[in-house]
């Protein structure tokens, strides 16, 4: 038997609370917290938003930060929510614990970038721009600011679901007997930077969403931060981590498949690793973003778990908006504060149904919420579903197979662009006419290492990274800075997202299974590996790709670049 993951404490921040009880009221009383932008500075006033009721002066504070110190809004959220999160666990004194901080995010610390990026090229103690695209120095700061310095720090960066697979990253490593206590969570402000991009992919609606209505017409964008306190069989569960499962839709970087088969792997295979049946589900909170595509994706792949059974649904991302890369944390607190107190969130702005979709409940309460499905989906397929369990669960566990038998089948390495050329032999001219340098390179060392092992395509893919996709956001920064938030090129935005890359082999190879990507510096193709080895020690895989990618600049145009892809197998 595997040992119980349980939720002892959460914290949470969005449009509709600063703390958890806050978030109840609102969604009881049915209030959503999406309107005008109060905080960030756009020009597109028109686009409504689901902002936090702080400003970030407000939430140093109660940080006991310096006012003049730049702090990114992703590590004051992080940071008041982890310490709501450990005082609801009543966890006073770590220092006899093994502690990991898991944290899902994707523009970082970008919201200061932008703040001074202008000054940045002439001011030196501005220097905040080599530190844009470093996702895990917000994690750091989260640790730092909520009196976790101790702890190992993780970041996932897989767009959308990057707080759900932290959650799941942080049981493993829980269960594995790596730590004592897990704090798993995401963070994500609003920012010019993804607002914009959002924008330049027309699916943000200049209404309140309405997530799977007929009339739907795209998000809102919102900000926040959750986490909750995971330990293993602790006495005081809130409830338990019962199964969890990340798969790929492997179809496009921004779209998603008619038939939703990446949410139906991902819904599947929660429910195997629980040990449950469709008809056990009593409630499901759905990705829900609100735009055309994901919504009658969703459907679809409900229809294929759930036949025409489909239980009550809905999307609370009509209360807080799209909170992207937190989303996923986020949700799970509020499916936690539903299984407390015994109702349903309505799906808001609901009123036309989708000809053959689901329908969205509209809210009910004197419920009893046994067992919990929520879904968190992101850019380039990357779909995970978890559920939550109001009891322990007796599941077996496969045992971890001994890493003797671990080695590297392939690798390959691309460095130099006069490697590029031989991407012909994969990709024709015009796949590859709108790619960045770094973009090719990471598809061919992938390429390249699938050959060697003789491969068509890995069972699990896992990048890692510790700036990104560095040349194409800046050049998305030097756009929204020299063209006012107008006229902006949707593929740098596209491209841009720390998960592309992992993402573009998976499309590329057709792979559904495992996809996850680490930016956490230097300690980024650490927590790649560990994982690798994981994934075949439980049998998940027969092979793991790893793509480890980077570049440096120098006067805005890209320097250095690196892209080693290995295969690793257990025999």
């Amino acid at each position: 038997m595997r040992g119980a993951i349980s939720i002892t404490g959460m914290g949470i921040l969005c449009a509709i609370g600063n703390n958890a009880q806050q978030v109840l009221v609102s969604l009881q009383r049915k209030q959503s917290g999406i309107g005008p932008m109060k905080y960030l500075s756009s020009i597109h006033t028109d686009i409504p938003v689901g902002e936090i009721k702080r400003s970030t002066d407000e939430m140093k504070a109660m940080l006991g930060i310096r006012r003049e110190e730049p702090v990114s809004r992703t590590s004051a959220m992080g940071a008041l929510a982890v310490r709501e999160a450990l005082q609801q666990a009543g966890i006073k004194d770590l220092s006899h614990k093994r502690v990991a901080l898991i944290s899902g995010t994707t523009v970082g610390v970008m919201d200061v970038t932008e703040q001074y990026f202008e000054r940045m090229k002439t001011e030196p103690e501005l220097q905040y721009l080599p530190h844009s695209n470093e996702c895990g120095k917000s994690t750091d700061e989260i640790a730092e600011f909520s009196g976790l310095s101790g702890a190992r720090c993780c970041t996932i960066c897989t767009a959308c679901s990057s707080a759900l697979n932290a959650m799941m990253v942080g049981a493993e490593m829980l269960e594995n007997d790596e730590v004592d206590l897990v704090i798993a969570g995401g963070s994500e402000p609003l920012s010019r930077y993804h607002l914009n991009g959002f924008n330049t992919l027309m699916i943000l609606d200049r209404q309140q969403c309405r997530p799977f209505d007929e009339t739907r017409a795209g998000l809102n964008l919102g900000e926040g931060a959750a986490f909750v306190v995971l330990e293993k069989d602790a006495p005081n569960a809130l409830a338990y981590l019962a199964g969890y499962a990340n798969r790929c839709d492997a179809f496009h970087q921004t779209a998603t498949s008619k038939d939703g088969e990446g949410a139906f792997l991902a819904m599947s295979g929660a429910l195997k690793m629980a040990g449950l049946q469709p008809q056990d589900i009593q409630y499901i909170n759905a990705h829900g973003t609100g735009t055309p595509d994901n919504d009658a994706s969703e459907s679809a792949a409900f229809r294929r778990v759930f036949g025409e059974a489909v239980p009550p649904m809905s999307s609370t991302k009509s209360y807080t908006g799209h909170t992207t890369s937190a989303a996923g944390a986020v949700e799970t607190v509020i499916c936690l504060l539903a299984m407390q107190n015994g109702f349903i969130p309505a799906s808001l702005g609901w009123s036309h149904p989708i000809p053959g979709g689901v329908i969205p409940s509209l809210g009910c309460s004197g419920v009893n919420l046994e067992y919990v499905l929520c879904n968190s989906f992101g850019f380039g397929g990357n779909d995970s579903s978890l559920i939550l369990s109001k009891h322990r669960l007796e599941t077996q566990s496969p045992s971890l197979a001994s890493e003797d038998g671990i080695r590297i089948a392939a690798r390959q390495m691309v460095d130099n662009v006069e490697q590029l050329p031989l991407l012909k032999d994969y990709l024709s001219p015009m796949d590859t006419r709108r790619m960045s340098t770094l973009m090719k390179a990471s598809l061919l060392s992938a390429f390249l290492a699938l050959k060697e092992a003789g491969l068509e395509h890995p069972d699990a893919i896992i990048t890692a990274t510790s700036r990104g996709m560095l040349e194409l956001s800046t050049q998305f920064l030097e756009d929204i800075s020299a063209n006012h938030e107008e006229l902006l090129k949707p593929t740098l935005f596209m491209q841009s997202t720390h998960n592309t890359i992992g993402s573009a082999i998976a499309i590329r190879t057709q792979c559904h299974g495992y996809n996850i990507t680490y930016s956490q510096g230097e300690q980024s193709a650490f927590w790649a590996q560990r994982d690798a080895r994981i994934r075949l020690r439980k049998g998940q895989a027969k092979n793991v790709l790893v793509c480890a990618f980077d570049e440096e600049l120098s006067e805005g145009k890209t320097a250095v670049f690196r892209a080693e892809s290995t295969i690793y197998t257990l025999d």
